[in-house]
């Protein structure tokens, strides 16, 4: 049995099965872990949904903030941006019960030397508590009062953790350090508003903000990052809808393999 830890896909469906032919999987015995990002921007967010839902516990996937977005267009909360390709799910027969799949997929997955998440964790954060933290959020979208949520989730303020947050404020940070951080400080403050990968002044890398003996932590969301693999953490989103690559990691012995990728998305946009 082997896990492969998979880039993010944004709705590169013909990517992904070519990925998976070249590493061989196999269902019956095999396992999937998707660092988020399923769907936008790509050509086939649709085929990508259904195929990985069927995969059932073969597959564990945690939520980005592209399949956020999904969530928030599906319930009329947020306009359409010029770049957004899923109208496929927004349009499928199945759409309803693809969108609540998505809604209650988790935040983080920890499994023995491995923590997984979409885009990275706060200093302040262990794993452990930044596990509890998590299932705040998914408590909130899996509610009966989840379109509250999703009405108070976007938004950069706070820009700091503190414990003492309660209410939307709390989730929110939970979300955007979760979902959309790249840079922050070793006090916990974020910046939302850099590109590339040379930090602000005063920020640093998220990663480079993290100490102590902890699980590798296995995560997508930086394109501009590239491919990052040390002994401590396992960057996979390698820009597949930019022209770059589809990337597969097998956590038993970091085996890599990737596909290479047309780019359905002009570079820089």
């Amino acid at each position: 049995m082997a896990t492969y830890a998979i880039g993010d896909v944004q709705g590169c469906y013909d990517e992904l099965r070519v990925l998976l032919d070249r590493v061989g999987f196999n269902r019956a015995h095999d396992r999937l872990w998707f660092v988020g990002d399923l769907v936008n921007r790509g050509p086939k967010s649709l085929e990508v949904l259904r195929f990985v839902r069927a995969l059932g516990d073969r597959a564990v996937v945690v939520l980005g903030n592209h399949d956020l977005h999904l969530l928030t267009q599906y319930e009329g909360f947020e306009r359409k941006r010029k770049d957004d390709t899923f109208d496929d799910v927004l349009g499928a027969p199945d759409a309803r019960e693809l969108v609540a799949w998505v809604r209650t997929r988790p935040m983080m997955h920890l499994e023995e030397n491995f923590a997984m998440v979409h885009a990275g964790l706060l200093p302040q954060w262990t794993i452990q508590y930044a596990l509890s933290l998590g299932k705040e959020v998914e408590a909130a979208l899996r509610g009966s009062n989840y379109r509250d949520f999703l009405a108070n989730m976007y938004g950069s303020k706070p820009e700091r953790w503190d414990d003492t947050l309660a209410g939307w404020d709390r989730l929110r940070v939970i979300v955007n350090a979760m979902t959309r951080m790249r840079f922050c400080t070793r006090e916990g403050e974020m910046e939302f508003h850099a590109r590339g990968v040379a930090p602000p002044a005063g920020y640093s890398s998220w990663y480079e903000t993290r100490s102590g003996a902890e699980p590798v932590i296995v995560f997508g969301h930086w394109s501009q990052l590239g491919l990052k693999l040390t002994e401590r953490i396992a960057g996979l989103d390698s820009g597949c809808v930019w022209g770059g690559a589809l990337t597969a990691l097998r956590l038993e012995d970091r085996w890599l393999v990737q596909v290479p990728c047309p780019g359905y998305q002009p570079v820089g946009e």
